[in-house]
């Protein structure tokens, strides 16, 4: 266990902690559960106190052993999840930006329905190239990581293609202030919004903007994505956060549901993006 990252161990002694919650609810000692499951003590013991990580079928038995079947598959994904949960973000990025964007690929491609949330930038499969250009240059710059920076916009482009090809469909949510935010100079924030206009045509689009007026009854969040409604990334300044425990991904589907209700779509949306080009200008 000492090989684990600190939030890998953080995440599973958290699993640790709700096999005892179940033990103590059951009523149960440790020595009966072990019987009931065909254990030594010691095993038992070992995963309650998270110094040896449960299987899938360990998880089962101590849910059937403390008559709450219900509670293994959140504790199974929660255990899958202790090792990934947390990927800082200068470690995946320690040899450039265009490997990272590669690696995303395969699940792009495998994916078929996107629900996506940005309060910050615009999505990624979104960008222009001048607009992705700008942001992975800042964000280079600001990691002090090897500049490949032209690849890493090659790639992103490529990724970007599962607009084009393959059964996709995509729920996007943009805050107004994404469009307002001037990552570039007049002409790639134009081309950018531009871009935004054409592609909220694509049938396998779903395009919502937020604007600034909505009494909102949901507060801004990070920016995140969930992908088949099966795992959710989510983006911090310093770490992708993976999750794929079903109760925190029905959680996030639940916020997009709640940000979904204040967004504008159609040409109330159209008229949003036209609005922030002439903004450019003004």
């Amino acid at each position: 266990m000492s090989s684990l990252s600190p939030q890998a161990q953080e995440a599973r002694e958290a699993v640790a902690g709700r096999l005892r919650e179940l033990r103590l609810d059951a009523g149960i000692t440790g020595r009966e559960l072990s019987a009931r499951c065909g254990w030594s003590a010691a095993k038992s013991s070992r995963i309650e106190h998270a110094k040896t990580p449960p299987s899938d079928s360990d998880l089962r038995s101590w849910c059937a052993a403390c008559d709450a079947p219900e509670q293994a598959d959140d504790l199974i994904a929660a255990n899958r999840q202790a090792d990934s949960m947390y990927i800082q973000w200068k470690r995946l990025q320690r040899t450039g930006l265009r490997r990272l964007q590669e690696s995303g690929t395969p699940l792009y491609e495998r994916t078929r329905q996107f629900h996506v949330y940005c309060s910050n930038v615009v999505p990624g499969f979104f960008q222009t190239t001048g607009y992705a250009t700008t942001l992975l240059t800042s964000i280079s710059e600001f990691r002090g990581v090897p500049d490949d920076v032209e690849d890493a916009v090659v790639a992103r482009m490529n990724r970007s293609g599962v607009l084009y090809r393959g059964c996709h469909r995509f729920a996007v949510l943009v805050e107004e202030s994404v469009l307002r935010y001037r990552l570039g100079d007049d002409d790639v924030m134009a081309a950018q919004l531009g871009h935004l206009l054409s592609i909220m045509a694509l049938p396998s689009v779903s395009l919502g903007i937020i604007p600034f007026s909505v009494h909102r009854t949901s507060w801004p969040l990070e920016t995140f994505t969930i992908f088949d409604r099966q795992r959710v990334h989510v983006e911090t300044l310093s770490a992708s956060i993976k999750e794929t425990q079903p109760s925190d991904v029905a959680l996030y589907l639940k916020a997009f549901e709640n940000l979904r209700g204040l967004a504008h779509y159609g040409p109330d949306a159209r008229s949003i993006i036209t609005a922030a080009i002439d903004a450019l200008t003004a």
